[in-house]
């Protein structure tokens, strides 16, 4: 696998996340040097300049980090049914699931302070008594448990391990996997935000979106840069795959000219969520609004760009053997629908797909949308209506005859599309502490041995 690097921006403003070592994990008295674990903006004033800023939450779903700080607190102060509410609880959510992303881990491990800082501001928020950080990623874990030994939050704080899979950051998998089961999505409602954590209304927080809250707290008066920046992981050019940080409002074109792209045929966006655009769509902006008002996400910030000459049908079989592999396997749509666009993309990538191919990805592109517990359906749905939109000429060709660009890749099941944590030295003057006890990590459930429904007549 091609190592991940980090490029700094090259007129980097104060408030940024990626900071100014980014090789180098922090130290408490370094981030406490910068405005780190200040005291200066109360719980009250950070939510106002949090609403203000419009801050959305990093995880993918994009939702407004106010508006979930409030919701956690208003639920913890009604409590809930049968007295279940209790006090609330924080949660920083590092558990990356999507294959083309590196910056939740490459953040635990460089900035935990940063994360923790946010965490504890959000507990503030929220009135939360109890917090934990989930995540699969050891040298994260190691990262973590180093930063609390040197800096203890005010409120009691847990590493909690899971194994890593792609629904395991989905956020019931999330409040599952604390609660002591398996980290596989619940069914909703309620939400967590609701009834989470033993019961009690739970924040379920990505990381990165923790970091943009301490950031806010330490710069309210940078709170719209803050807001409005955001880490991306770019692959799919010849230098490797880069983690940088940029503004939004930024062309893609822009985006795939700095990663050495510049004539790209389109992109895989957001992870594997955002399904695929061709090349006229890289003139729209890194903008969450205007990438979903044309039919593609944001998501986690990553984006894969196709390089002239790659095959955008190897790339959505890649995908959607990655999400086919990956399935919780709780729910037989889930397992019969994304098997069978799977399966249906690695046959018209190896030439071998049917008359009907277009018509039966197109039907399920359609009919499979929001009949999963989590959004892995959602997504490889998505998926394989987006090629169909995006490179019908390409499936075309694909019927009429074998293409030599996929014939030459060999069946690969999400690996190529899967980048490195950029690497991050210990800190210089870290000291040893003794290291805090880790959950260990849950099993995945072997698949249930019961017929699934046939996707004959899915409509």
């Amino acid at each position: 696998m091609t190592t991940t690097t980090i490029r700094l921006p090259a007129a980097q403003p104060p408030g940024t996340v990626l900071g100014t070592a980014p090789d180098t994990g922090e130290s408490a008295d370094a981030y406490r040097a910068t405005g780190g674990y200040g005291t200066a903006t109360g719980s009250g004033e950070l939510l106002a300049h949090l609403a203000a800023s419009g801050l959305r939450g990093r995880g993918g779903a994009g939702f407004p980090a106010a508006v979930k700080l409030r919701s956690v607190r208003d639920n913890g102060d009604r409590g809930g049914p049968d007295d279940l509410g209790g006090r609330p609880v924080v949660v920083a959510n590092g558990e990356e699931g999507e294959p083309g992303s590196a910056k939740d881990r490459w953040l635990l491990r460089a900035r935990p302070h940063l994360v923790l800082d946010g965490l504890a501001r959000a507990a503030a928020i929220t009135g939360a008594v109890r917090g934990f950080v989930y995540l699969s990623d050891p040298a994260a874990g190691a990262s973590v448990r180093r930063a609390l030994a040197e800096h203890p939050p005010p409120l009691p704080v847990e590493v909690v391990e899971t194994d890593h899979t792609y629904v395991a950051g989905e956020e019931t998998a999330v409040v599952r996997r604390i609660d002591g089961g398996p980290a596989l999505p619940a069914a909703k409602p309620p939400r967590p935000f609701e009834q989470g954590v033993g019961g009690a209304p739970t924040l379920v927080a990505n990381v990165e979106t923790l970091a943009r809250i301490a950031l806010t707290a330490a710069r309210p008066d940078l709170r719209l840069d803050i807001a409005r920046g955001t880490l991306v992981t770019l692959s799919g050019g010849p230098a490797g795959p880069v983690l940088t940080e940029v503004p939004y409002g930024i062309p893609l074109r822009a985006l795939a000219s700095r990663h050495g792209v510049p004539d790209a045929a389109g992109a895989l966006m957001g992870g594997l969520f955002g399904g695929l655009v061709d090349a006229r769509a890289l003139d729209l902006p890194l903008e969450p609004g205007a990438l979903t008002a044309a039919g593609t996400a944001l998501g986690c910030g990553a984006i894969r760009f196709l390089a002239p000459g790659a095959c955008p049908v190897t790339c959505a079989a890649d995908a959607a053997a990655h999400l086919a592999a990956e399935s919780a396997r709780q729910c037989g749509v889930c397992v019969s629908g994304t098997s069978a666009i799977g399966d249906t993309l690695s046959a018209l990538a190896a030439g071998t797909a049917g008359p009907d191919t277009a018509d039966r990805l197109d039907r399920w592109s359609r009919g499979l949308r929001g009949r999963g517990a989590c959004g892995l359906l959602d997504a490889a749905a998505g998926l394989a209506g987006s090629l169909l939109r995006a490179f019908p000429g390409h499936v075309r060709s694909h019927l009429a005859a074998p293409c030599p660009v996929c014939a030459a890749a060999a069946p690969a099941e999400g690996r190529r599309l899967t980048v490195s944590v950029p690497e991050v030295a210990d800190p210089p003057t870290a000291a040893s502490p003794a290291p805090l006890p880790a959950r260990p990590p849950v099993p995945l459930p072997s698949p249930l041995p019961v017929p699934l429904p046939a996707l004959k007549g899915t409509p």
